[in-house]
């Protein structure tokens, strides 16, 4: 499948795109709202990566702050990287020791039968932020809330005051989110991984008309995770790449719906930690500071901070 190409974004302004400004890398705190953790070494092992996938290797909260505290992180939120109902517990159980870890983005099912007590039982928990839902875990977002009592499901969400992430982009989960928030529009949704949308060619028209529809909608949210990509010389280090890419998605959403993600451990595959986030700060240097401090920093707090419905 083809990725988006310039010719994508066709309601971009001339301020988007004007690469003159003046350039100031941002140097305050950072909240990552992205890294996924896991242990192989478990007794009941883990259902990804598997052996044989360079990641597969203890990734625990050790690990990432060895390579993101000196970069000015202060905390950090951790996302599913796996959909057995137990192992909302295990990441729980593994980020409580840790201050910097700000919570977690859990896994369940809305359609299983017992989803609505292991909703409420996270819902206790301060640290739990919320549930991810969209293609992974051979999961249909579109198809799945036709089925009976997943709407319903997915309202005890919205009414915890929790959110929603979804991933992978592409035209059909965009299309099962535009669905979704219709039915559910008190539902805050976080799309993970915009910058690396994987759109077939010759959909890519529907595709950037449907997600200016949902962006649209003030509950929706750009998680910028996976900004970082690779041409045939390895890591495009060149901000002239992304800079189409990244005001399309600043036209449509705005200074306060974007925030960070590192990705971490998978963005590794790409470039070590350091060199990510690097990158991220060039793309976003001609930006004011204070919109720089919204992506790094607030407007992660402000997003994933359970409202008024938590318990």
């Amino acid at each position: 499948m083809g990725r988006c190409a310039v010719a994508c974004w066709p309601f971009l302004t001339e301020s988007h795109k004007d690469c003159a400004m003046p350039q100031t890398l941002y140097t305050g705190p950072i909240i990552d709202s992205h890294l996924h953790l896991f242990d192989p070494r478990r007794p009941q092992g883990i259902p990804w990566p598997e052996p044989g996938n360079r990641l597969y290797a203890a990734h625990l909260p050790l690990d990432y702050w060895t390579v993101a505290s000196s970069h000015n992180v202060v905390g950090a939120i951790a996302v599913e990287a796996s959909p057995w109902r137990d192992d909302n517990r295990w990441i729980l159980e593994t980020l409580r020791s840790d201050p910097r870890m700000l919570g977690f983005v859990g896994n369940l099912d809305p359609l299983h039968a017992d989803f609505a007590a292991d909703l409420a039982a996270l819902v206790q928990e301060p640290l739990f932020l919320g549930l991810r839902y969209g293609n992974l875990w051979d999961r249909d977002l579109l198809l799945d809330q036709t089925r009976p009592g997943f709407i319903n499901g997915l309202r005890q969400l919205a009414a915890s005051g929790r959110s929603l992430d979804s991933a992978n982009p592409n035209p059909r989960l965009i299309k099962g989110l535009l669905k979704l928030s219709d039915a559910l529009p008190e539902l805050r949704i976080i799309v993970d991984h915009l910058p690396n949308a994987q759109v077939p060619a010759g959909e890519e028209a529907a595709y950037h008309a449907d997600l200016l529809r949902l962006a649209e909608r003030p509950n929706v949210f750009a998680k910028l995770a996976e900004i970082p990509q690779v041409g045939p010389h390895g890591l495009i280090v060149d901000t002239a790449f992304y800079n189409d890419r990244l005001a399309g998605l600043w036209e449509a959403f705005g200074d306060e719906r974007c925030f960070f993600g590192s990705d971490w451990p998978n963005s590794d595959h790409l470039a070590d930690f350091a060199t990510t986030l690097g990158l991220v700060k060039s793309c976003l240097a001609h930006k004011p500071e204070a919109v720089q401090a919204q992506f790094f920093l607030h407007n992660a707090v402000r997003i994933y901070t359970p409202t008024h419905g938590a318990q």
